[in-house]
């Protein structure tokens, strides 16, 4: 089963030489050597406003090739939490293999996962991350999994699932987060109450950025995925987050009274 592409040509590119080109560009424009990350967090809004950002995120970071991506549930479709387990993702670029060994062992490990084609069929966070980590990761075989559900006791439970996963496996397992900050606020709310959760992910801390985002009503879209990931890496000992780059879609616009946010972090 192959899950075609449903965001290329406004998203992203739909020419593959134009889509390479495009996410090569925003990849050398990394700042630092790249290091091996546990696990990063990236945007997923159409490149020509986040793109930047997510060069930044992926340009740094040295991933293994089996991952573990984890995105939000924007159109409330499917099952709270929908995993792929066989078959290939195609964008532009070409397929990418779901990694079918993996996703059955997540299953096995964590009871609320649902095989479901129907979450991811129109979900937009997943699929722009992928041609990033064609370009990144040549031989990326992945996991998807769409999180719905913000129940802190799931999540965490997903994560621990995830880790204990991740412990078990023959090769590196590697964790993708695909999010978005604060939306359609002025950019200096944005970036006080995104300041508030970027915090919580430098610490590695699940259950207060899960806390922190609940109270100050931050509407950082990937939250939910993001809680599972930090539990996965406290549990596989990771104790630090990096950001890497911040971005406002006002620097695209010129309109900074009602912004989207953007966030690259990386997490050691």
């Amino acid at each position: 089963m192959v899950r075609p592409p449903a965001f290329s040509g406004t998203f992203y590119p739909a020419d593959p030489a134009v889509l390479k080109r495009d996410v090569e560009a925003f990849l050398a424009a990394t700042r630092e050597r790249p290091s091996r990350v546990a696990a990063l967090m990236a945007p997923h809004a159409g490149y020509v406003y986040s793109g930047g950002v997510a060069g930044l995120t992926y340009g740094g970071a040295i991933l293994p090739e089996r991952l573990i991506i984890l995105c939000p549930n924007h159109t409330g479709r499917g099952a709270p939490f929908a995993i792929y387990d066989s078959g290939e993702w195609e964008t532009p670029l070409g397929r990418v293999p779901v990694d079918a060994e993996l996703a059955q062992r997540l299953r096995a490990a964590c009871i609320l996962l649902e095989v479901d084609g129907e979450a991811h069929r129109r979900e937009h966070a997943l699929e722009v991350q992928l041609p990033f980590l064609q370009v990144r990761v040549p031989g990326l075989r992945m996991v998807p999994v769409c999180v719905g559900s913000g129940r802190l006791h799931e999540l965490n439970s997903l994560g621990a699932a995830i880790a204990g996963v991740a412990r078990s496996f023959p090769e590196p397992i590697g964790l993708v987060i695909s999010s978005d900050m604060t939306h359609y606020e002025p950019r200096e709310v944005a970036e006080r109450q995104d300041r508030m959760a970027i915090d919580e992910l430098e610490r590695v801390d699940p259950e207060a950025l899960h806390r922190v985002v609940a109270r100050e009503r931050i509407t950082m879209c990937g939250v939910y995925p993001a809680v599972a990931a930090l539990r996965a890496c406290r549990d596989l000992g990771v104790r630090q987050g990096k950001l890497v780059g911040y971005a406002t879609s006002g620097e695209v616009t010129g309109d900074f009274s009602e912004v989207v946010a953007y966030a690259g972090m990386h997490f050691h």
